[in-house]
């Protein structure tokens, strides 16, 4: 079934699901691009790891760690017969304690490399995470880092922000009001960027998507590759349209929202001159 929304849909970020979302949109951009860019070019798929802790503090870095061993435990005495033996203990003994919890996060990103006359990166092309959109996170300062680079002119980025939680990134001038925004910078004009707001009330613009000069821009059109992600992976199976948006939405945006979800659940009206089914063989 397809979404409500003819844009962007909200309830895969708000209902858990961009985990998965994320690198199917990732191999999706992958597969159009390669169809239309030049020969001379190839892409890859590249990747951050990084290892966060919950303490204390909540979410703490760590310095990744490729491997983690985990250390067997030890046995419990047995008394004769095969009996294990138990020390009394009382509740009033106990103690409550926190464990550290280590959570991976891999972010996932394509570029486009010019292999003629000599093999560089030409273009990044990024589908922000919520950790890159979480302020001093270590997703926030690894993407921004890159960041930074490309926009000092590395190499032309485009960047797609389809997340309408956490805080955007730094930019001397305001974002678009939008929900959604949509950034491509040519490496040529940096640090100088072309911001197109997107919504989730209409389809998302098509975006450019700058290679070595002089081919001209291949362009990309996210919103039939998000519909074929979204029916592949069966996402309305775990929504529930009627439940409250996180974060929420404005006076207006609901307002538009409650008449989309009455017209996209209303069941389709029967026809008032239906078809006559033909007649049964052998009987008049």
């Amino acid at each position: 079934m397809a979404s409500p929304f003819p844009g962007m849909d909200p309830y895969i970020e708000a209902c858990g699901l961009w985990e998965d979302f994320h690198p199917e949109l990732i191999t999706e951009i992958k597969r159009a691009l390669a169809a239309v860019v030049p020969e001379r070019y190839t892409l890859r798929l590249g990747e951050r790891s990084y290892i966060v802790l919950a303490g204390s503090e909540g979410k703490e870095s760590h310095p990744f760690l490729p491997d983690v061993g985990v250390a067997a435990p030890q046995e419990r005495a047995s008394a004769p017969g095969g009996a294990v033996a138990v020390e009394t203990t009382t509740d009033a003994q106990a103690v409550s304690m926190r464990a550290f919890i280590e959570t991976e996060y891999r972010e996932s990103f394509i570029e486009i490399y010019e292999t003629d006359p000599e093999r560089r990166l030409v273009t990044s092309i990024e589908v922000l995470s919520p950790s890159n959109k979480r302020r001093r996170s270590p997703g926030w300062r690894r993407y921004l880092r890159k960041r930074q680079a490309l926009l000092l002119g590395a190499a032309n980025l485009v960047e797609i922000d389809l997340l309408r939680g956490g805080h955007r990134l730094p930019m001397v001038d305001p974002w678009p009001n939008s929900p959604y925004t949509l950034l491509v910078a040519r490496q040529e004009r940096a640090p100088y960027c072309r911001v197109w707001p997107a919504h989730f009330q209409q389809p998302l613009p098509v975006i450019p998507v700058p290679l070595s000069r002089p081919d001209p821009d291949v362009f990309l059109d996210l919103q039939p590759l998000i519909a074929a992600v979204q029916l592949r992976s069966r996402y309305q199976r775990d929504i529930d349209y009627t439940r409250p948006l996180h974060p929420p939405l404005n006076a207006a945006e609901m307002e538009w929202w409650q008449r989309q979800l009455q017209a996209w659940s209303k069941p389709p009206a029967a026809s008032e001159n239906p078809t006559p089914s033909a007649p049964t063989p052998g009987k008049s």
